[in-house]
């Protein structure tokens, strides 16, 4: 790699980023153009349907899908741009009768994508934390804020049949549920409508606590997005998997530090000094670990999840989803 590779890649804009895209942090032989694009969604689809980048944050449960299925054109690096309790993702329509996890069995319930990570990771925690009998469940898939689809996907089916139908009402789920033709939504993001629907509310309205004492009970921080690098880029360097590792730990290690210098707030968190305390009581400091064995719970939770709800075969090693990476954490 005499005067570094050039590699293009696509990643959201995060503080865990910065440093590689400011320069302040070079991965060693790589020329790495960052490119900025705060929507995954538009990333996972460039990246699946085109190849657009080299490198690039995609979605877990796409990439697991498709690696288990051997139809895989990239490799993964245990690197993982975005994590997110999704306790506090589900809303519901309590004029419909939902109190508890339990009361969404047999309901219409919204999803943007149903092979989502996200909605993995909910219906995840609902069966098995909840004991709730997804196969009950009516899914309406959909944008939540806007009519149409969730981006242009292109997905692996199902390897079973669920009882998925499209949103074709010219509403948004918001919309949807708002009017109580859903009874429910889960995905990444709220709903507007429960800024002005006094009966649209999250179903776990404690969700921070909720999340905690989730965490601290299985030790899960559920994963959303890897980096993936391009099969054919990566059989030509593979160097470049330790490289880039190696880079975005310390770009990681850079935004933490920074993150706990209080005498001027980093973030726009007023109470960041305690949400610090909360990250060191809670997460023993780093709550955003990368490395396979830091993050053996939380990947063997997603791939049984993923097993479990039809989108691979089985279950498969986590050490296997990622290529080797000497001296990885």
């Amino acid at each position: 790699m005499a005067g570094g590779l050039n590699l293009r890649f696509a990643c959201g804009l995060y503080d865990r980023m910065l440093a590689l895209y400011t320069g302040d942090v070079k991965p060693e032989g790589i020329n790495l153009e960052f490119v900025v694009i705060d929507s995954p969604r538009e990333i996972f689809d460039r990246m699946a349907g085109k190849l657009d980048f080299d490198v690039a944050e995609m979605s877990s449960s796409e990439f697991i899908s498709r690696k288990s299925a051997d139809q895989c054109p990239f490799v993964a690096i245990p690197v993982f741009p975005s994590r997110v309790f999704r306790h506090g993702c589900i809303t519901v329509n309590r004029a419909r009768g939902i109190r508890t996890p339990k009361d969404l069995e047999g309901k219409r319930i919204g999803v943007p994508l149903y092979t989502m990570t996200a909605a993995i990771w909910i219906r995840g925690h609902l069966q098995h934390e909840y004991g709730v009998d997804l196969s009950t469940i009516q899914w309406i898939q959909g944008a939540i804020n806007s009519p149409g689809a969730h981006g242009n996907p292109s997905v692996l089916p199902l390897l079973k049949s669920v009882p998925i139908e499209t949103n074709g009402s010219g509403k948004s789920l918001s919309e949807l549920l708002d009017e109580g033709a859903i009874d429910a939504i889960i995905g990444t993001t709220l709903p507007a409508a429960i800024r002005y629907n006094p009966d649209v509310q999250r179903l776990f309205p404690d969700f921070r606590e909720v999340e905690k004492a989730f965490y601290s009970r299985t030790g899960i921080f559920p994963i959303m997005h890897l980096v993936a690098i391009r099969r054919d880029v990566y059989e030509k360097h593979p160097e470049i998997a330790a490289s880039l590792y190696r880079a975005f730990c310390e770009s990681k290690d850079r935004a933490l530090a920074k993150m706990r210098y209080t005498g001027a707030l980093r973030y726009m968190l007023p109470w960041l000094p305690a949400d610090l305390d909360e990250i060191d009581q809670v997460f023993g400091g780093d709550p955003w670990p990368y490395g396979v064995a830091a993050n053996t719970a939380t990947l063997e939770a997603l791939v049984s999840y993923m097993a479990e709800q039809s989108l691979i075969s089985a279950p498969m090693r986590v050490d296997e989803l990622f290529v080797p990476i000497d001296g990885s954490k």
